[in-house]
């Protein structure tokens, strides 16, 4: 399955580039770079400098570039959990749109 805008809630986000274009902590906006963990509550990103930052996903407001120069805005809030976490959310009737 392809990544598009409608779909990158239930997809794998490691390899993903990512930039943390709003978060309740100011000191993490605009970190950037590629997704190399994804826990329940946090990604961990490696910026281009090579540290890892380690940012929640509660209150934050990601932008995700997917193939193409596709980039989508995701709210933090609605990845909280595992991929396959969030697809059985769908399934329940939980909605991401």
């Amino acid at each position: 399955m392809k990544y598009t805008r409608r779909n990158i809630y239930f997809h794998e986000l490691i390899g993903l580039e990512v930039e943390v274009i709003d978060h309740t902590d100011p000191t993490l906006r605009s970190v950037k770079g590629l997704v190399v963990d994804e826990t329940k509550n946090t990604l961990r990103i490696l910026t281009p400098s090579g540290e890892e930052k380690v940012i929640p996903k509660h209150g934050s407001k990601f932008l995700f570039k997917l193939p193409k120069t596709i980039s989508v805005e995701v709210l933090g809030d609605l990845i909280i959990g595992r991929p396959e976490e969030r697809l059985k959310r769908v399934k329940r009737g939980g909605r991401y749109e």
